[in-house]
């Protein structure tokens, strides 16, 4: 069989194969006690310390549903075109894990509570795939493993490993598509922003956290290939719990390509789980994925079915927020950015930021300034996310009325950012600490001014004749006398009065 590290050129494979994609995303949500128990739903806390006897199974406990975990997931199967159940139920799908101390997961299986739903999800030049939705079902999260005396924090490796029950009975929301085809080349971005709608949509219904590095949303990513002009869907692989946008593109693109090294080499894709390794930006193989059947589903016998009125479904759906995609319409013509210049804006992701940044005081062609044409930047450099660099709304209005103030030119405000971002404080406290404060008194400009003159003579006598570009000369020898501390603008209209020229 050929090598899990055998790959194929993206190229290479997109010329013989087209890929079908699947995705199901695990949703936790935040309320403030588990699924089925009184234990509080709290991140962070010390190990095994949010659990209680029906968090681990004990005998003769009976599980309690959670009404505002079945609100949370009405919700969100709205907020996907979902049809909601009429009457569903919960079913015990069996297999054994050390952090699954029931040996069987509280989940529904063939009567989920909202069904056949859909998403538009728009590319970053604006081509739009519609990804139908086979279901969102409720379920319980399981607890976490963490592994020991390794290199890498798996448990390949490792000496033992420590459990702790914290998580165990989270309530989850799984959101499974139909099989996704015609996506080509554009499969590793279409799952990319296909996960990043589904987050954005939880985070604006206020469901769930959405923290992908805490595991709030993560993504379990199917990938297949079919010969070109094939009909028939190859063996699927699954990369189990992606946490990251960025990993979900590259998961499903290697994935793609070791698919097609297999399949080239005459060979058989195996159908398994497969980890993600974020520093290599590889998969290996987990295990072998078990089919419905193999988890020897039955209906949850210690619970009744749930059945949500007509009347409260359209309770709820009265009280949900505006859609993202609405939303995104709606401030693009409220601050008047050009299509191109909006969709940076997404693809960057600060719309956010700029909202809350227009909120705050600045109009929203500075806020636009700002957040895309400084922030951005530095945070592709340091590749972070931009609100990984803690700047705040605040932070820029009061940067940008210094800039209007004219207390500092825009050279001088890149460096009082730079400070923020440093953790230097806010930005008046970075000025005065850096003595970074425009000159704005005619006197030592002028006095820079003659000197600049006096030593570029040729450019003087440019000047007066009426070629007033030449004055850009004596502005940069101003500048760098001033180390940068000058109106621009000032010295040039200075530099023209001195020389008795109209510009």
């Amino acid at each position: 069989m050929a090598s899990t590290d055998e790959i194929l050129s993206f190229d290479e494979a997109m010329e013989k194969f087209d890929p079908v994609l699947g995705f199901e995303v695990h949703v936790e949500l935040n309320t403030k006690t588990k699924m089925f128990s009184s234990a509080p739903n709290v991140f962070g806390d010390e190990p095994n310390t949010d659990v209680n006897e029906v968090d681990l199974g004990m005998p003769g406990v009976l599980p309690v549903v959670n009404k505002a975990a079945v609100e949370s997931s009405i919700k969100i199967g709205l907020a996907l075109n979902c049809k909601i159940a009429e009457s569903c139920r919960f079913a015990r799908k069996n297999y054994f894990y050390p952090d699954t101390p029931k040996n069987f997961q509280t989940s529904q299986y063939d009567e989920p509570i909202a069904y056949d739903g859909w998403l538009d999800i728009e590319l970053e030049d604006g081509t739009v795939f519609h990804v139908e939705i086979e279901r969102a079902h409720m379920e319980e999260d399981a607890g976490k493993l963490t592994h020991l005396g390794g290199a890498t924090g798996r448990i390949q490796g490792a000496d033992y490993s420590l459990v702790d029950y914290n998580r165990a009975g989270v309530p989850l929301v799984e959101i499974v598509t139909k099989p996704i085809v015609g996506a080509g080349s554009r499969a590793p971005e279409l799952a990319k922003a296909y996960v990043a709608a589904v987050r954005e949509i939880v985070k604006n219904l206020g469901v769930s956290d959405a923290r992908m590095e805490r595991g709030n949303v993560r993504c379990d990513a199917n990938v297949s290939l079919m010969p070109k002009d094939a009909t028939k869907f190859g063996t699927r692989s699954e990369t189990k719990n992606v946490n990251s946008l960025r990993s979900v593109e590259h998961a499903v693109r290697f994935e793609i390509q070791r698919h097609a090294a297999v399949l080239s080499a005459g060979e058989k894709v195996t159908q398994e789980t497969r980890h993600w390794h974020e520093d290599t930006r590889t998969t290996t193989a987990g295990r072998p994925k078990s089919d419905a059947d193999d988890y020897r589903y039955f209906p949850e016998p210690d619970l009744v079915p749930v059945v949500p009125s007509r009347e409260w479904v359209e309770e709820i759906r009265a009280t949900l927020p505006e859609p993202p995609a609405e939303r995104r319409k709606r401030l693009k013509e409220a601050w008047g950015y050009a299509d191109a210049e909006f969709r940076d804006v997404v693809n960057a992701g600060v719309m956010d930021s700029i909202e809350e940044t227009i909120a705050a005081g600045t109009t929203a062609q500075a806020a636009r300034k700002w957040w895309m044409g400084e922030i951005v930047g530095r945070a592709k450099v340091a590749d972070v996310d931009p609100s990984e660099l803690g700047v705040t709304p605040e932070a820029i209005v009061e940067l940008n009325g210094l800039v209007e103030g004219g207390k500092l030119n825009n050279k001088m405000a890149g460096q009082v950012l730079d400070g923020v971002i440093a953790g230097e404080g806010a930005p008046t406290q970075v000025m005065e600490a850096r003595g970074l404060v425009l000159v704005s008194d005619d006197g030592p400009l002028l006095e820079a001014i003659d000197a600049a003159l006096a030593a570029q003579p040729d450019v003087a006598d440019k000047i007066r004749s009426g070629k007033v570009q030449a004055a850009g000369a004596i502005v940069g020898a101003v500048m760098k006398a001033t180390r940068g501390q000058a109106d621009a603008g000032r010295v040039k209209e200075l530099i023209l009065e001195r020389l008795g020229v109209t510009a």
